[in-house]
């Protein structure tokens, strides 16, 4: 059952604040963001390109070994701007180390929750997820013992690496073509701009000469600069023969590869987090740490979806399954009202107020999907009632990583939750605490507003849990030892 709700008018105040206070409505919105969101995204901006220049340093002399070149080249395209299609967004623009590899706009996580596109009047559906473990998700799968999907990378698992046999690759090729995201309007203009970046030679030298051998059109620069989507009756409007063709979606392929490969190494997937050192013996939790612990894996469940490890398992704090926690809908996010066509004439969300998430299950039923990397195995299709509404488990590794204790994080899939006490809470008293009325100055903490959608909502393991507050703050306080970076004393 989908919950009702009015959520345009909300959405549309929340875009136009925003984007500006100019801003008419939000199919007109100025292309002016606020000044508090300007301000953090030049200071983004600034970090994404030091950390560019310092990376291009680097292919003066390069790695000798393949490994390290690959995550050399991932990482050089994970920071470059140039592959979108205004050339003003990058990769990392939504996945910044400070902020655990996910959103670091504290403005844009306190109040949109989604983050803008190269075309900044575009928001996407979901808050960004963090990249870093992302490579240690195994393909997507069916476990029938289980009864469950199992794998992928995506809120709704739609990177399912059956393809290239690796979910990090195939959501890396998911952004460059998303309207709302880096917004090419053919994967050869990611290929074309690679090709005339400084890590050419690099790039060629791993993946072979052939790589960027492709007799490009006259008009490629003309045709890459005008934002997706294509036409439907072109649907890859840089005109390329059937080998050119083959050729780009291969080095297209490797791209995604190489950024796969740079999420995987040890600068981002890196175990390095408080938690590990107790676990190495090299630190000791704090009491309310441990009794944080003992709460997770014990009254509170958490351990039973946030898995810390196991026989033969990393402690990856996720099971690679979903579940529809019964989220309530966010009306912060600009989707809502992209409900029009914006100044090119592009619809991001034809469904307006009425869009409800419906997770796995829209992915499996080949609903509307604004980035569609990997193909929808048909013999699924009859798995979709049973995973509507559902949405990917994350890892808490990184949860509570920020670059201070004033910078907002957003959590869950639409970022209704901006602190990890509210979500705590949540699961905690969802189904004990009333329903909020409009406006209820008491929602987060005496009501909850209603789910998005109650279709497979979990009952089992969420909304009862009889936590105390103090309990509350102890699971809270044992999360933050899970973000990466962590010095024992002795090595600080």
């Amino acid at each position: 059952m989908k919950a009702q709700h009015s959520l345009l008018p909300i959405a549309a105040a929340m875009l136009a604040a925003t984007l500006g206070a100019a801003a008419p409505g939000a199919e007109e919105a100025s292309a002016t963001l606020s000044p508090q969101a300007l301000q953090e995204i030049a200071q983004v901006e600034a970090e994404i390109d030091r950390i560019e220049a310092q990376t291009i340093g680097r292919l003066a002399i390069p790695p000798d070994n393949q490994v390290q070149q690959i995550e050399l080249l991932g990482k050089l395209m994970l920071y470059d701007k140039q592959l979108s299609v205004n050339r003003n967004e990058a990769c990392a623009f939504c996945h910044m180390p400070e902020a655990g590899f996910t959103g670091p706009v504290s403005e844009l996580n306190r109040t949109t929750g989604s983050y803008p596109g190269s075309v900044r009047t575009r928001f996407g559906n979901r808050k960004p997820q963090s990249h870093a473990y992302a490579p240690l998700s195994p393909v997507l799968h069916y476990n029938s013992g289980q009864g469950d999907l199992v794998g992928g990378n995506f809120w709704d698992m739609r990177a399912t690496g059956r393809r290239l046999g690796n979910p990090a690759a195939e959501q890396a090729e998911g952004p460059p073509t998303n309207p709302v995201e880096m917004g090419l309007p053919d994967i050869a203009c990611a290929v074309y701009r690679a090709s005339q970046r400084p890590y050419r030679a690099l790039f060629e030298s791993v993946w072979g000469q052939q790589a960027f051998a492709i007799d490009w059109p006259g008009d490629v620069e003309q045709v890459c600069a005008q934002p997706g989507p294509p036409p439907a009756s072109e649907p890859t409007p840089v005109h390329l023969g059937p080998i050119d063709r083959g050729r780009a979606g291969t080095t297209f392929d490797q791209m995604a590869q190489s950024i796969a490969g740079y999420e995987a190494s040890a600068e981002v997937t890196t175990f390095s987090s408080k938690f590990d050192a107790v676990l190495a013996g090299k630190a000791q939790f704090t009491t309310q740490e441990k009794a944080g612990y003992d709460l997770f894996r014990g009254k509170a469940q958490c351990n039973t979806c946030h898995r810390d490890g196991g026989p033969g398992e990393d402690p990856l704090f996720t099971d690679f399954t979903a579940s529809n926690i019964g989220t309530p809908a966010n009306p912060r996010l600009p989707y809502y009202a992209e409900n029009r066509p914006d100044a090119l004439g592009y619809v991001a969300n034809p469904a307006g107020s009425s869009y409800v998430d419906l997770g796995v299950g829209n992915f499996l039923t080949n609903g509307h999907l604004l980035s569609h990397p990997s193909a929808v195995d048909a013999r699924w299709l009859k798995l979709a009632p049973g995973n509507q509404a559902r949405i990917q488990v994350p890892t808490l590794r990184n949860v509570d990583k920020r670059p201070d204790q004033g910078f907002v994080k957003a959590y869950v899939h639409n970022g209704y939750f901006t602190s990890l006490k509210a979500i705590v809470h949540f699961y905690n008293t969802r189904d004990v605490l009333p329903r909020c009325q409009p406006h209820d100055v008491g929602e987060g903490t005496t009501c909850w507003p209603a789910p998005e959608s109650t279709d497979n909502m979990n009952t089992s393991r969420v909304g009862r849990l009889g936590l105390s507050d103090a309990e509350e703050d102890a699971i809270v306080s044992f999360m933050q030892t899970l973000s990466d970076g962590f010095m024992p004393v002795g090595q600080q």
